[in-house]
């Protein structure tokens, strides 16, 4: 049975979508089975950090209202056993029927290795649409102070959830500010409170990826996002890897 991933946060602006892009791709680029599922209703765009902009996505209203099955999500054409729902744009998160959203993930769970659900930020109804049914939720926080209580608000609300598997990703980490504000991943730990599942440093290579609508893995090789990517869609399997910024 595939596992169901939320990506979550507390604070728009941290580059969430773009952590679940790049997580994505490299599970994929690993060889998983991955459906990433936009939960943003109505303020979608996981399709830009995945470069799918050119593709007409079914949304997963069309699979769960539509009459459309799991098998025809859209196929990433450059990362084969990656596949892509999009967010209705018809509907608030409010008027999603959760029972038949439900439906729809535990039959992805047959079909897929890992399903990603990247929810908007905040904690209303989308937030809930994908923490709800989520067997493991990740926590993007950026390093500023606003972000990182943000962060640690989620945290409890998702403790409240009874959510067990809780993991922190600190995203745009520039080594510089840290030194300067005489910072350490491990404060921004202590305060949300949440263990850690990696680390993505500041990479302009993102920004400038998206601008071209192209995954950044595609974009430029092996730049410092795209391995820090890797390293966490290796922890997420399991896989001993080592918290670092290179």
């Amino acid at each position: 049975m595939g596992e169901l991933v939320a990506i979550l946060s507390g604070k728009g602006g941290t580059g969430k979508t773009s952590v679940c892009a790049g997580i994505s791709i490299a599970l994929a680029a690993g060889g998983k089975k991955v459906l990433c599922i936009d939960c943003d209703v109505g303020l979608r765009n996981l399709d830009i950090s995945l470069g799918l902009t050119d593709c007409a996505p079914l949304s997963f209203l069309d699979v769960t209202e539509g009459g459309y099955h799991l098998n025809q999500a859209t196929q990433h054409p450059l990362f084969p056993s990656l596949y892509f729902l999009t967010a209705p744009m018809n509907r608030s998160a409010e008027q999603i029927e959760l029972l038949a959203f439900s439906e729809m993930l535990q039959k992805a769970r047959r079909e897929f290795d890992y399903i990603l659900l990247d929810a908007p930020a905040g904690v209303d109804a989308g937030f809930r649409l994908a923490a709800v049914p989520a067997d493991r939720c990740i926590l993007v926080t950026g390093a500023g102070p606003a972000a990182v209580r943000d962060a640690a608000r989620v945290g409890e609300i998702l403790e409240l959830m009874e959510k067990k598997d809780v993991r922190l990703i600190v995203n745009r980490v520039d080594r510089e500010m840290f030194a300067y504000l005489q910072l350490t991943v491990d404060d921004i730990m202590d305060t949300a409170g949440l263990p850690l599942l990696g680390i993505v440093p500041e990479d302009p290579n993102v920004i400038f990826a998206a601008a071209c609508a192209r995954p950044v893995a595609k974009f430029k090789k092996r730049t410092a996002a795209v391995k820090a990517y890797q390293r966490i869609a290796n922890r997420i399997q399991g896989l001993p890897e080592p918290i670092t910024l290179r």
